[in-house]
C-alpha cells in the first residue's frame, strides 16, 4: 500500500513570492519571475554567468553544498539544469561548460563527484573529493539530451567525450542491481531524455523493482527517513519514467508537496542543513522546484507555460 494522501492544501503563492524575494539568491529570484510572470530569460542568464569561471565551468557555491569558487562538476550540472529549465540550452555557456567537463572526465567519459580544490573550502560532509565516476555524469547527459535541437556545437574532443559518457551512462542504467538512492534518480533523468526511446523504455522497466510500494526510494546514509519521492524521481508529466508510478502516487505526492509549504512561505529539504548559507540557498532552490512542479501538473496557474525541459 502507498502512503495516505495528506489532502489538498492550497498554496499561498503570495507568501511563496515573499519568501523567494526575501531569502533566495538573485538567480532564483529571476527564475521565479520567469516561471510565474514570463519575465525575460536574459536576466536569469546574466545572473548565472556570474557563477561561471574563465575555464568554462561553474563554481562559487552555485551548488550550495560545495562552497568552492573554482569550477566543480556539481555546480556545472546545476548551471545546465537552470539553462534547461528556462529553455536556453542554445546559450554559449553550454558548449563552454561541456568543454570544461570533457577536460576533467575520465577516459570512459565519466565525471568525478568532487574535485580536490573543494577540500580547502566549506562543504557538506558528503562532498569529499572523489575521482571515481559519479551519477553527475547521468545528470549532465540528461541536460544535454533535453536540448530540443540536439547537442550544441562542441569541439571534437568534447563531442567524443560526450559519446563515451553516453556509453558509460547506458552501462549504469542497464545494471539496476547496482543502483540506489540518487543513482536511481539520475538514471531516470538520463533515460527520460536520451534519444534512443525504445532502449530507454526497456531500461526504465528494469528499474521497477527498486521503487518502493509507496513510490519512493530510500537514500542510504542520509538523514533519518530521507527518501526520494515520486515527483523527485519523475518530476514532469509525460516522461518515460512516469510509468513507474501510479496516478494515485503522483496525486498523493502533489498533495504532500502543497502541504510542504512552510509558515514563512517557502519549502525546505530533508537532507543535512550544515551551514546557514547552504540552508537558505537550498531553500530558495527547492522552493522554485516545488512551484515549477506544481505548475507543470496544473496545480498552479501562471502567465506562461514552462519554457524548458529541466531534468
Amino acid at each position: 500500500m502507498g502512503r495516505p494522501s495528506v489532502g489538498r492544501v492550497p498554496v499561498d503563492l503570495a507568501s511563496a513570492r515573499r519568501f523567494v524575494l526575501g531569502s533566495a539568491r538573485l538567480l532564483d529570484r529571476h527564475r521565479l519571475a520567469v516561471l510565474l510572470d514570463g519575465a525575460p530569460v536574459a536576466l536569469v542568464l546574466a545572473a548565472l554567468r556570474a557563477y561561471q569561471n574563465p575555464d568554462g565551468g561553474f563554481g562559487h557555491a552555485l551548488e550550495p553544498d560545495v562552497r568552492d569558487p573554482a569550477s566543480q562538476p556539481s555546480s556545472t550540472l546545476h548551471a545546465l539544469e537552470v539553462l534547461a529549465e528556462v529553455g536556453a540550452l542554445d546559450d554559449p555557456m553550454v558548449p563552454q561548460a561541456t568543454s570544461w567537463l570533457a577536460g576533467i572526465a575520465a577516459d570512459d567519459g565519466s565525471l568525478p563527484f568532487v574535485l580536490p580544490s573543494a577540500a580547502a573550502h566549506p562543504r557538506a560532509p558528503w562532498m569529499e573529493p572523489d575521482p571515481t565516476g559519479s551519477f553527475l555524469t547521468l545528470g549532465v547527459l540528461a541536460c544535454l539530451g533535453a536540448a530540443p535541437s540536439g547537442l550544441p556545437a562542441l569541439s571534437g574532443h568534447a563531442a567524443a567525450c560526450v559519446a563515451r559518457a553516453e556509453d558509460w551512462c547506458w552501462s549504469r542504467a542497464e545494471r539496476p542491481e547496482d543502483l540506489e538512492g540518487y543513482w536511481v534518480k539520475h538514471v531516470l533523468d538520463f533515460l527520460d531524455h536520451v534519444r534512443d526511446a525504445e532502449r530507454a523504455r526497456a531500461a526504465v522497466e528494469r528499474l521497477r523493482p527498486l521503487i518502493g510500494p509507496d513510490g519512493t526510494v530510500p537514500v542510504a546514509g542520509g538523514t533519518a527517513g530521507e527518501h526520494l519521492d515520486p515527483l523527485t524521481l519523475s518530476p514532469r508529466p509525460g516522461r518515460r519514467s512516469r510509468v513507474l508510478f501510479t496516478p494515485e502516487q503522483v496525486d498523493a505526492d502533489l498533495d504532500r508537496l502543497e502541504q510542504g509549504q512552510q509558515p514563512d512561505g517557502g519549502w525546505t529539504f530533508d537532507w543535512l542543513a550544515w551551514s546557514p548559507g547552504q540552508d537558505v540557498e537550498w531553500r530558495g532552490s527547492v522552493t522554485l522546484r516545488a512551484l515549477a512542479t506544481l505548475v507543470a501538473h496544473g496545480r498552479l496557474a501562471v502567465s506562461r507555460p514552462l519554457l524548458g525541459s529541466a531534468p
